[in-house]
Parts: structure tokens; C-alpha cells; sequence
């Protein structure tokens, strides 16, 4: 069970703080409590207005990391102890990359340029992107075919960049991100503590055993393998109502799909081919490989 730091009565008083002492209108707060581990605040700050963030004595880099996310321009108030009394500070985030949470207390984070809008990740992967490495565009599809959930339980298997947008839409959920080659493991690891993302797990094989630790998935993504048949059976018998979603650049794999998908029960399930081309600088166009995404769930069959 997560810990809880902070009390309902806690956070109430810390409104009242921030009320009293900054000009900031409540209606435009959000709260998220960082302490209880799987709380991303990188996501959650670009895009809100305001954000009151209860934070744990002992985080030394978050402001280096929202910093190195782009999110400098911030303003962060704060006070110097773990109760909401006394003098209140006011600074830029740039100007607080050196500084770590000293104190269990609430800050409040306020980004002028933050969109209302869920965000694809940050571009693509920094460190060690694969040749799987989807597109952004398509990658948009992928994310609208998943429907992922704030509180959701989201299984990645074979996509690094997809697991990192997942881990941002399902904000107060869980990832578990499953890598089979080492490299790619690593690549994922170092880009997952790049993002400050707090809510993704990475596994190296998918069993029942090895999800155990887990909410039961509500979606998941595959890229297309020999191993994907007995992932799909596995991922089925935790939830049988699980919103899947196969990526493949392989015709015959995509067409197996469709068999493997309706062997647990999921009936016509969708198949699509996304193809993406860009003009270049002569004026010609260049087109990126053209995947087949596959979609199902029972799900979506009882609401038919």
C-alpha cells in the first residue's frame, strides 16, 4: 500500500497557505501527491497552469530534471519547512536546479506556457533509440487506439518511445514496460530517468509471475513476435476485457493476428495500415515504413 504523508486535513492547510500567500487563483491548481511514488510531476507541470505538488524530503534532482525537460521558465513557490507557516519564497525553476527537497512539504509550480492538452511524450527517445522506434504521428494513432486512462495499468512489450508516452497519459497509473534484448532495456531505463517518470516498471520477459506485482492490465501494446502469441493468451487471462494493440511492418504477421487475437475470444478485431510521407527540401517526398496496427478487445465487442 502506498504511504501517505499527507492527510486530507494537510493538504487542506496548505491551500489555505498558498491561498493567503500567492496571487494565484485556486481554480486553476492541480494536485498531485509525489510521495506516493508513481506520481509523474514532469507530465503533470507541462500540462497545467498551476500545480500544488506534495514532495518528500530527499528528491535532490527534480528541479535539474524538470529543468533539462524544458521547464525553466516555471515559477516555484515554496517555504523553508514541512509546515504551511511562515514566509513564503518565490523563484524561477532555472534558478533551482542545485537545489533538492529538503523538507516533506507542498510547492506550488506555475507554468504560463502549459498546454491542456495530453502530450505524445517529448519528442522521440533521447538516449539509445532502436530501428523500432515509431514515428510521432504514428505513434498518435497508437495512443488514440489504446485509450489509455489516467489510473490505468498499461503492459508495453517491444516499444520503448510508446512506453514513455503511456507513462505520461496514464499519469496515476502504472507501465510495465517489458524490453527482451538488454540494450534496449538499458536505453529505456536511461530515458525513463531522464523524464523523472516514477510510474513505469521494466521487466525482461511476460509471465503471470512476473505480472503478479501489478494491477491487472486495462491496455496493452505489442510489436509483433514470435513470443506474441503466448503474451497475448497470458495478458487475456489476467483481464479478459484488455484493449490490445499489435504494431508489425511484417503483411503475413499482421494477417496471423487476426487469428491469434480471436483464439482468446476478441471477434474482428481491427487491422489497419498507417503510412506516413514528408516533403523534403527538393520538394520530393520521403515515406517512413507503413505498419500494420491491429486493435480488439471483448470490450469493444459488448458495446457493438
Amino acid at each position: 500500500m502506498a504511504k501517505n504523508l499527507f492527510s486530507n486535513a494537510d493538504v487542506l492547510k496548505w491551500m489555505q497557505y498558498f491561498a493567503d500567500n500567492t496571487p494565484i487563483d485556486l481554480e486553476q491548481i492541480t494536485m498531485m501527491d509525489v510521495t506516493k511514488g508513481n506520481a509523474n510531476i514532469i507530465p503533470m507541470v507541462e500540462a497545467h497552469k498551476a500545480v500544488l505538488a506534495f514532495m518528500e524530503a530527499g528528491d535532490k534532482e527534480v528541479f535539474y530534471r524538470m529543468w533539462n525537460a524544458g521547464l525553466g521558465d516555471c515559477e516555484v513557490w515554496y517555504n523553508e519547512g514541512s509546515e504551511p507557516v511562515g514566509a513564503i519564497k518565490h523563484d524561477s525553476l532555472k534558478d533551482m536546479i542545485d537545489r533538492g527537497i529538503n523538507e516533506s512539504a507542498g510547492m506550488l509550480v506555475v507554468n504560463k506556457k502549459a498546454l491542456s492538452t495530453n502530450k505524445s511524450g517529448l519528442g522521440n527517445l533521447l538516449a539509445g533509440a532502436t530501428s523500432k522506434e515509431v514515428g510521432k504521428e504514428i505513434r498518435n494513432i497508437i495512443m488514440t487506439k489504446m485509450r489509455i486512462d489516467s489510473e490505468d495499468t498499461v503492459v508495453v512489450v517491444g516499444g520503448e518511445v510508446v512506453a514513455i508516452d503511456a507513462a505520461f497519459r496514464a499519469n496515476e497509473g502504472h507501465i510495465v514496460a517489458v524490453e527482451y534484448n538488454h540494450k534496449e532495456r538499458d536505453a529505456l531505463e536511461e530515458n525513463i530517468s531522464f523524464y523523472d517518470l516514477r510510474n513505469v516498471t521494466v521487466l525482461d520477459h511476460v509471465d503471470k509471475e512476473s505480472l503478479d506485482d501489478y494491477p491487472g492490465p486495462n491496455v496493452a501494446f505489442l510489436t509483433a513476435s514470435a513470443s506474441t502469441e503466448q503474451e497475448v493468451k497470458c495478458l487475456t487471462e489476467l483481464n479478459p476485457d484488455i484493449i490490445l494493440v499489435v504494431y508489425t511492418l511484417d503483411f503475413v504477421a499482421a494477417g496471423r493476428m487476426k487469428q491469434v487475437l480471436e483464439s482468446v475470444g476478441i471477434k474482428d478485431p481491427e487491422i489497419i495500415q498507417v503510412s506516413v510521407s514528408r516533403l523534403k527540401s527538393n520538394n520530393t517526398f520521403t515515406t517512413e515504413p507503413a505498419p500494420w496496427i491491429i486493435t480488439g478487445s471483448r470490450e469493444a465487442m459488448s458495446e457493438e
